[in-house]
């Protein structure tokens, strides 16, 4: 807990690096084990006017970040391949007209390899994406077929093969712990895509959440113990080929780190636009969370209307050091001291007690320099993390919650 009822309000000497996160809602089938706002298309979408909605929505943020440049942009889902090339390069072209990018900017987008033709993936490099990240989750036909992905096996390969000819760096995901997975079958899956020569792997434990096809009705799963060996061995064999393992569940060769994901992970802004997205806002004195509408309808009226915002709060300064730390201990190289004030704009002696009470029990490591999760803080974060929940659990008044997937790593052994 927090030793320090109601920490003062922060002070940013320096506003955080700025990103843009795009949703796009729509998807060919709703995976049973989604918990994203994603709905399944029924008929023509409405392209057009949703990236009209997309570039309304932004514009109405434009004050709140008058001055400031985009480092990255993610455009997520969904199904993001969904949406033409052409409407891609539209929504690009807009938003470099309102907000200049950085130098070398990083512009993701998820595409599902059930909407691959090498034509399309050549046409959003055109429009201006330089990373793909490709849901692929699984090479198994027998797997993809038990967590009900529309594509199979040889078509996954075929989208990773010619990504990799066209973007600067592609992200292949995965999951493991599926339904009838074993362990030589989670290795196969990674050994497949580091021989495909993928630069960027995600690796996911699938979890049942809330709200979710498989949470009413659960498949059978591999027991915790299967579930720990294959993290272990997905770690050790990607360390192998050179992968770095530098956040809790994505690898990359060097150079080629998600700079975009980096950004959430060191406490960093961006704007969220899109049905359902979030944002996260720093300003001098405070730090602000917003949601949008999350009914695909609702948004798109109300974005065109000029207020797609549901809700907008501060984030209590209480509250801030837990939502630095929950980000920056998923960071296998942890972060350094100086950080933790120039994200959350509070000096570390806020969390002092925490911190060595942490250490303590072997979760972290630290020194003047840095502080690291250990490999048992790794493996326990969310034991980690709630060393460092504030003393009013009702502190910020918006849920956590970001546009990318979190996944649980606590099915290690004791």
């Amino acid at each position: 807990m927090n030793p320090i009822a109601g920490p003062r309000s922060p002070r940013f000497a320096q506003l955080p690096p700025l990103a843009l996160y795009v949703h796009i809602p729509w998807c060919l089938r709703k995976c049973p084990y989604c918990d994203f706002n994603s709905h399944e298309k029924k008929g023509e979408l409405p392209e057009a006017q949703y990236v009209d909605a997309l570039i309304a929505d932004l514009e109405a943020s434009l004050p709140d970040v008058y001055g400031r440049k985009f480092a990255t942009v993610f455009i997520g889902g969904g199904t993001p391949s969904l949406f033409s090339p052409a409407s891609i390069e539209r929504l690009l072209t807009a938003v470099r007209t309102r907000i200049p990018f950085e130098f070398e900017a990083e512009v993701t987008m998820e595409a599902n390899p059930g909407t691959f033709e090498a034509e399309r993936f050549r046409g959003y490099r055109e429009a201006g994406v330089t990373r793909l990240s490709i849901g692929v989750q699984s090479f198994d036909d027998e797997r993809l077929a038990a967590i009900g992905r529309v594509h199979g096996a040889a078509e996954a390969k075929r989208a990773v093969e010619c990504a990799l000819g066209l973007f600067d760096t592609v992200n292949v995901d995965l999951m493991y712990a599926l339904p009838g997975q074993s362990l030589a079958g989670a290795l196969a899956d990674v050994g497949e895509a580091v021989a495909l020569g993928a630069p960027h792997i995600s690796a996911y434990h699938l979890t049942l959440e809330p709200n979710t096809l498989f949470h009413r009705y659960p498949p059978k799963l591999p027991d915790d113990e299967v579930a720990a060996d294959m993290q272990e061995a997905i770690e050790a064999a990607l360390a192998a080929s050179g992968h770095e393992h530098y956040e809790t569940s994505a690898f990359a060769k060097p150079g080629h780190r998600a700079r975009h994901n980096l950004n959430y992970w060191t406490f960093g802004d961006y704007v969220g636009i899109g049905a359902g997205a979030h944002g996260k806002l720093s300003f001098r004195d405070r730090v602000q969370r917003e949601v949008r509408l999350r009914a695909p309808k609702a948004y798109l009226d109300a974005a065109l209307a000029g207020n797609a915002v549901q809700e907008r709060a501060d984030v209590e300064a209480a509250q801030l050091p837990f939502e630095f730390l929950m980000n920056a201990l998923r960071l296998t190289e942890g972060f350094p001291v100086a950080l933790f004030g120039a994200r959350t704009g509070l000096p570390i002696a806020t969390v002092e007690r925490d911190l060595a009470a942490a250490e303590g029990e072997g979760f972290i490591t630290r020194d003047l320099e840095a502080i690291r999760p250990t490999e048992r803080g790794r493996h326990f974060l969310n034991d980690l993390l709630e060393r460092f929940l504030p003393d009013d659990p009702a502190a910020g008044a918006m849920p956590v919650a970001f546009p990318i997937n979190i996944a649980s790593t606590d099915t290690r052994r004791s």
